[in-house]
């Protein structure tokens, strides 16, 4: 997230948002980086109503409409903007919620509208490909591909990647323990041909890095990756490969969960699998089971087209 969304000022402060952030970090316990998005947000408005002469405590509706219409005059996206009313409420909740403040400005704002997006994700042809790209003759090659394969395998998220650690994989069940967000534990099994690229790679390969820690996946001086440098080699490897759009370690994520539900899998299964708290989290994958059900409509309701069609064939007659 974009801390110069709306030019804050890093000086600037506050005891409430100063006790809000303690509370993200100490009671939900967020990441590093979702508790740095939510403090440039912060900031930013914080460096609006200073503009305007305005404590925190005394802000109202009308000086966060002002700022709302303050941040769509900069262009931001509607995206952008439902990132930072997000967190506006969130901080006018939580000082309602612990008597620091004795009402909510924001209660009367309206949610921008979010255009619809769909996952970008890729084919199976264009999986196969981008699979097949490291050179397992080297250590560094059979690493990345093992690393390629598990981000597809387990529609692992790239911080969940990252921090494996020796222990989370069961070689005897083929379960691999996931931790994701707020540190939720999570076990999903992996595919034969993963397992065993998984195994060799602990057993004879990961020696070779020399490592100084604990984590599967090591760089070459035997520390743990970084999310930067998972990025770097799966934009290498999609460019060997031959696909042209760009895309990154969470399109797999969205693969596989793309591939589960084209192969037959149900919504609630793909959800515990990618670890959602949510249903309405994984529903973003419904047009993979809409386009399904219309071609087994298709295919078998027998006033459809292509049932008409087959049976025309099969007895002679013209549709």
């Amino acid at each position: 997230m974009n801390s110069a969304d709306a030019g804050p000022t890093p000086q600037l402060s506050h005891p409430i948002a100063d006790r809000y952030l303690e509370h993200l970090t100490v009671e939900r316990g967020l990441s590093e980086n979702t508790l740095a998005a939510y403090g440039a947000d912060i900031l930013a408005l914080l460096a609006f109503l200073d503009g305007l002469d305005v404590r925190l405590e005394r802000c109202t509706t009308r000086h966060l409409f002002l700022y709302l219409t303050h941040l769509r005059a900069r262009k931001l996206a509607a995206a952008s903007l439902a990132r930072h009313l997000s967190t506006v409420r969130g901080l006018f909740a939580f000082a309602l919620q612990a008597r620091l403040l004795e009402e909510d400005p924001s209660a009367l704002l309206d949610n921008p509208k979010l255009p619809a997006q769909l996952p970008e994700f890729l084919t199976r042809e264009e999986m196969d490909a981008l699979l097949n790209q490291p050179d397992t003759g080297t250590s560094l090659g059979y690493r990345d591909r093992v690393m390629l394969e598990l981000l597809y395998a387990a529609g692992l998220r790239i911080s969940e990647l990252i921090n494996l650690v020796l222990g989370d994989f069961d070689p005897q069940t083929g379960i691999l323990r996931v931790f994701g967000k707020r540190a939720k534990e999570r076990l999903v099994p992996i595919h034969f041909a993963a397992q065993r690229l998984l195994c060799d790679y602990l057993e004879y390969k990961r020696a070779e890095f020399k490592p100084v820690c604990r984590h599967m996946f090591l760089n070459r001086s035997g520390k743990g990756l970084t999310r930067q440098g998972v990025w770097k080699l799966v934009k290498r490897y999609a460019e060997s490969a031959g696909i042209r759009r760009s895309i990154s370690p969470h399109t797999f994520r969205h693969t596989f969960a793309t591939h589960l539900l084209e192969g037959g899998a149900d919504l609630r299964t793909v959800q515990l699998l990618l670890g959602h708290a949510a249903i309405n989290a994984t529903e973003i994958y419904t047009h993979i089971q809409s386009g399904r059900l219309m071609r087994i409509h298709e295919q078998y309701h027998p006033r459809s087209t292509a049932f008409a069609t087959s049976t025309s064939r099969r007895t002679g007659n013209k549709a």
